[in-house]
């Protein structure tokens, strides 16, 4: 669940997920002294900086990982006026029936027994060389952080909610523990590579990007169902086509994206609960901001990944194109309007997106000095900026309905 900023439209949106038992200060891995792996720390600079540590006699080299604007990032958001969101005094369109049906399906804890490892994984992972190795190893860094940043904000709304809502309150420590799961096992995934992240520095040395709790709102709930989408499609793809499956924790995204969807579904019931978020004209502006953030990030980024995908048998553009499309109609749903992401004119528009993303990046790794490089990138940040807006500008489908009649929170695949 990772979250685009209003103010960066390009920027980040990754998948979001956590760590159950651990604090969030305690980092996931308690390595012995015998462990020889390499911890990695995301620092919130954007140079990456390499230094030595010792760990039971053997030294360890912990690298900071770069960040741009489209890394996974982490965020707070205002929990005095997410106490008075769910004060059930103050707000009479709180459906606590719904909250404790809900509360029940999270409770049954379905992935309970399900993120268990095998010795698949490191043959797995010793078999995968060159350049496709590297890129699993960013691929499971990437998602862990994300994860990880899913986990600190559930964590801290159940805590924060807790006299206020405690049904909505241990709803969100719940998907706190789901989140965590994804983030211990994708961390374990790593441990494969002989890398480890750090998640307990991640805690203390990233900067926070503060989100209103209505954008928390919109924007998580786009996250949990596009989430669900990737997950369901890579498993289904590779489920028919078995010769593509390099490394097993692929096997595991079945289960995985119920826990996707779940959550996608108790976003729903908090906008339902707050119609304001739904109902008027600013409603259906941001909305179509934050389908807009969310796919072209994603686009974005994936489109920078090309060999992971091709790597699983893959067309990223085919791959990112169905996950869109699947996540704006299910997001039809409860959003007051989405973007029209089946008109031709979407993708096209996205693809010139990406041929000045690479400009930009060309632009940022040339040896020019960097007024050179700063002038260089003007234009380009003007071009992207104007492709941004004529796709938010596009005629939007009007949608949403606060009805969910029809649409009782199930399993979709």
């Amino acid at each position: 669940m990772s979250i685009p900023s209003p103010p960066k439209m390009a920027t980040e949106m990754a998948l979001v997920k956590p760590i159950s038992k651990f604090s969030s200060s305690t980092p996931i891995f308690t390595n012995s002294r015998y462990v020889k792996f390499t911890t990695v720390r995301m620092s919130s600079t954007s140079q990456p900086t390499t230094k030595t540590a010792v760990k039971g006699g053997k030294k360890a080299a912990k690298t900071a990982i770069k960040e741009t604007l489209l890394t996974p990032r982490f965020y707070t958001t205002d929990f005095d006026e997410m106490e008075t969101l769910f004060n059930t005094e103050i707000n009479k369109n709180l459906n606590q029936s719904e909250f404790e049906a809900l509360l029940q399906e999270f409770k049954t804890d379905y992935n309970q027994t399900h993120f268990v490892r095998n010795k698949e994984f490191k043959e797995a992972a010793d078999k995968i060389d060159g350049p496709l190795r590297q890129i699993f190893v960013e691929f499971l860094e990437r998602s862990c952080t994300a994860e990880f940043s899913g986990f600190l904000l559930y964590k801290e709304l159940g805590r924060r909610l807790k006299k206020t809502n405690p049904v909505v309150a241990e709803i969100f420590s719940l998907m706190s523990r789901d989140e965590a799961r994804h983030a211990g096992f994708l961390n374990k995934g790593l441990s494969d590579f002989n890398l480890a992240l750090d998640l307990g520095f991640l805690t203390k040395a990233r900067k926070y990007t503060f989100f209103k709790p209505k954008f928390i709102f919109y924007a998580t709930y786009l996250s949990e169902k596009i989430g669900y989408w990737r997950y369901i499609t890579i498993y289904r793809h590779l489920k028919e086509n078995p010769e593509y499956q390099c490394y097993p924790i692929f096997k595991y995204f079945e289960n995985w994206c119920q826990d996707e969807n779940r959550h996608g579904d108790f976003f729903s019931a908090l906008l339902t609960a707050q119609p304001q978020f739904l109902n008027d004209w600013k409603a259906k502006l941001w909305s179509r901001f934050f389908c807009l953030s969310v796919y072209v990030t994603m686009y974005l980024n994936d489109c920078q990944r090309t060999a992971f995908y091709e790597g699983i048998g893959l067309d990223t553009k085919e791959f990112d194109m169905h996950v869109i499309i699947e996540t704006n109609r299910t997001t039809a749903r409860i959003f007051p309007a989405v973007l029209d992401v089946e008109n031709p004119e979407f993708k096209r528009r996205l693809d010139k997106m990406v041929e000045i993303n690479e400009q930009l990046i060309a632009a940022g790794e040339s040896d020019d000095i960097p007024l050179v490089k700063n002038l260089k990138r003007i234009p380009l940040i003007a071009a992207l900026a104007s492709e941004l807006l004529a796709t938010y500008l596009m005629p939007p489908i009007e949608s949403g309905s606060v009805d969910f009649a029809e649409f009782e929170p199930q399993l979709v695949y």
